[in-house]
């Protein structure tokens, strides 16, 4: 059945070995240069795809933080808006108040002078009628500056006894 001979048997064993040269340098010498290579690109791929998640992940911060600084920026902008309005708002408050109280002391002085106006213009005619009425009670005619004189210091005394 089966012979065993030894030289069958070296020449199985170097073939075997031959074969094992051969493959191994036609066969797996390139079949593992083209796994590695592409392990390498997967491992790249796989690297630049996380590259490029950190970069979204930054970029989406950096977005986010634009976002909430323009978002507080515009609160201060309207927040200084608002209080630039009140403080216009009180100035011209203050300055109609000022005005209304301006107007009111010119309409008081105003007031005060046609009153004293009034009074002297009285004060004249009622002299005049005085001396009229004294001069034709005295039936002579008196010196007219005299009596004006003694007519407007009596009305003064008056005067200045009732306020």
């Amino acid at each position: 059945m089966l012979k065993f001979e030894f030289w069958s048997i070296l020449e199985a064993a170097l073939n075997v070995l031959i074969l094992f040269v051969i493959l191994r340098i036609f066969l797996f010498k390139p079949v593992n240069k083209i796994m590695n290579e592409r392990t390498r690109s997967v491992q790249d791929d796989i690297d630049s795809a996380k590259k490029a998640r950190e970069d979204a992940e930054e970029l989406k911060e950096q977005y986010e933080n634009t976002i909430s600084e323009a978002k507080e920026e515009a609160k201060n902008i309207i927040m200084k808006a608002h209080e630039d309005a009140e403080s216009e708002r009180a100035a011209i408050i203050k300055k109609s108040h000022e005005e209304a109280e301006q107007i009111v002391a010119e309409a008081d002085k105003t007031i005060e002078n046609e009153r004293k106006r009034i009074i002297r213009q009285a004060q004249s005619e009622i002299a005049d009628l005085a001396i009229e009425a004294a001069s034709k009670i005295v039936g002579a005619n008196v010196d007219d500056e005299k009596n004006r004189r003694l007519v407007d210091e009596f009305l003064s005394n008056e005067e200045g006894g009732n306020k």
